[in-house]
């Protein structure tokens, strides 16, 4: 097993705890020890360090890669109620940030500008999940030899929640439709 040095103090941090119980009263609590006088708990050590230096310093750190749910168990078995309130409020922050995600999707907007004679052709090559918001029509040319109309397309293109995270190539890739499609 894993050997863990730290004082009745630490231990009793948490009155209602499993490891203050042990610490002060071993009969009530018929916990083996070893020949050192070292309490044998079967319990999984790696979970244990980051319960240990909540109770020393009151704050929690976990390190990456060990999973705070495991973190989670190991309090709740050793009944540290403050430290099991806040890995939960944690969780359900998390979960709420998660919903946000997947509750409201986000979008990316471009304009696009276009003749009266290319606008036909401009809405139907909208593709890859682009879809047309608005076409605003604000007269006519800059030329008075011109007589066409000029139109915005205000076009939107919804990311997911993996998109998000590579938006950057997405950005890229309709900033390169734009500049195809401009007049």
């Amino acid at each position: 097993g894993t050997v863990f040095s730290t004082t009745k103090q630490t231990l009793s941090k948490d009155p209602e705890s499993f490891l203050c119980r042990i610490c002060l009263d071993d009969q009530l609590i018929n916990s083996m020890k070893d020949s050192t006088g070292a309490f044998l708990i079967d319990r999984d050590p790696v979970y244990f360090g980051p319960i240990l230096h909540y109770l020393r310093h009151g704050k929690v750190i976990i390190d990456r890669g060990l999973s705070e749910e495991g973190v989670l168990a190991e309090a709740e078995f050793y009944q540290v109620a403050s430290l099991v309130r806040e890995l939960r409020e944690r969780e359900k922050v998390r979960e709420m940030e998660a919903k946000k995600k997947v509750g409201r999707p986000q979008h990316v907007y471009r304009v696009l500008q276009s003749h009266e004679e290319e606008l036909t052709q401009m809405l139907s090559t909208l593709s890859d999940g682009w879809k047309c918001e608005q076409v605003i029509n604000i007269g006519s040319g800059y030329s008075y030899e011109c007589n066409q109309s000029e139109f915005l397309i205000l076009a939107s293109y919804q990311l997911d929640a993996v998109e998000e995270e590579s938006s950057p190539s997405r950005q890229v890739s309709s900033d390169r439709y734009n500049e195809n499609h401009l007049s």
